[in-house]
């Protein structure tokens, strides 16, 4: 009788325990929401963003699960996003420092002319591990995911540009500070607008092109609205955008450790490198997709042009550092870190 009664005594602790593991085992799935400001159709989006959601699903066997919000679904502008992540509005967001110029002044040693590698890859990785050491105090506001760069920045006008006075007065559309003070430096009239505005500015005559690497092209109709797209080709190239993929801290750290895990491994260097794919194996495709387009032409600068727009835009440069020392910190030796990762990665 006495052992009867243990084992009644058993199972009803069994069955009292039971729904406390069933809901400990259910606060272990999180759902985080990542906001971002392309259409889904976006080449990021498709190529990048979900890839990467759907890996980190995977890895925590469907316990940690990303939901993306595109096209700015979740409300405000492009950049007020690095601080809808901070302020925790969101749990992950990707943008551009660039769209909040003068905010990130570090970050910008990759987006001055003629440093970056014409591949995504190397400016990727180097960008990331760059990060690593010099941009942490940037970033403090928020857990940063991976940091990385585009490819070549090609530009797409309504006019022919084949020279250096081809750029006087053309109102292009630009993604950074730096880009900005690049075209400048060129003769254009540079115009700071994000990336999804640039339809309707050029529908509306507000701009006359833009600058943007060929992966973006499509998701914007740019192929549709000019018909000119000027490469600068070889390394070093006329301009790159960063980006950044950052959590709320606060969020970051609620996390169960085990689902901490499987976001780290997938984070840094291993992120960075994923995030290069959409510009080096689908920027190819939409130039050969701009290519055939019968009224579009495409126009490598020569290199012997391209050394006029170099020494044009080496002042930007120099004011850069010069600006960093007001700033507090020393913008030579940073600039030269960061060509020796991107020739290290570009190797």
């Amino acid at each position: 009788m006495i052992v009867e009664r243990r084992k009644l005594m058993l199972l009803g602790a069994s069955a009292l325990a039971a729904p406390a593991l069933a809901r400990s085992a259910q606060a272990q799935e999180v759902t985080l929401r990542l906001h971002h400001f392309l259409p889904p159709v976006s080449n990021v989006h498709r190529h990048f963003l979900m890839p990467w959601a759907q890996k980190i699903q995977a890895d925590s066997d469907g316990k940690l699960r990303v939901q993306i919000f595109p096209s700015m679904q979740l409300g405000g502008a492009p950049p007020q996003l690095f601080d809808q992540a901070r302020d925790g509005v969101v749990d992950i967001i990707w943008t551009l420092p660039g769209n909040t110029p003068g905010r990130f002044p570090k970050i910008e040693v990759f987006e001055l002319p003629f440093v970056a590698d014409p591949r995504a890859k190397p400016n990727a990785l180097a960008c990331q591990e760059f990060y690593q050491t010099h941009l942490r105090d940037e970033f403090a506001d928020v857990h940063p995911i991976c940091v990385w760069a585009h490819d070549a920045g090609v530009v797409h006008a309504n006019r022919p540009v084949h020279r250096l006075e081809d750029m006087r007065g053309l109102k292009l559309r630009f993604p950074s500070r730096q880009a900005g003070e690049a075209l400048r430096a060129l003769g254009a009239a540079p115009i700071g607008l994000p990336v999804p505005q640039v339809p309707e500015a050029l529908s509306q005559r507000v701009i006359d092109g833009a600058v943007v690497p060929w992966e973006i092209v499509p998701s914007i109709r740019l192929q549709e609205l000019v018909t000119h797209h000027t490469e600068i080709l070889g390394t070093p190239t006329f301009y790159t955008a960063t980006f950044i993929l950052a959590m709320n801290k606060a969020r970051y750290a609620a996390m169960p450790a085990e689902l901490k895990a499987v976001l780290d491994a997938n984070s840094g260097l291993a992120a960075a490198e994923m995030a290069a794919k959409p510009w080096d194996e689908q920027g190819p495709v939409v130039r050969a997709q701009v290519a055939r387009r019968r009224q579009n032409t495409i126009f490598q600068l020569p290199p012997e042009e391209k050394q006029r727009w170099i020494e044009a835009t080496r002042p930007v440069v120099q004011t850069w550092i010069a600006e960093a020392r007001q700033k507090g910190f020393d913008g030579e030796a940073l600039l030269a870190e960061a060509r020796r990762l991107i020739d290290k990665h570009g190797a």
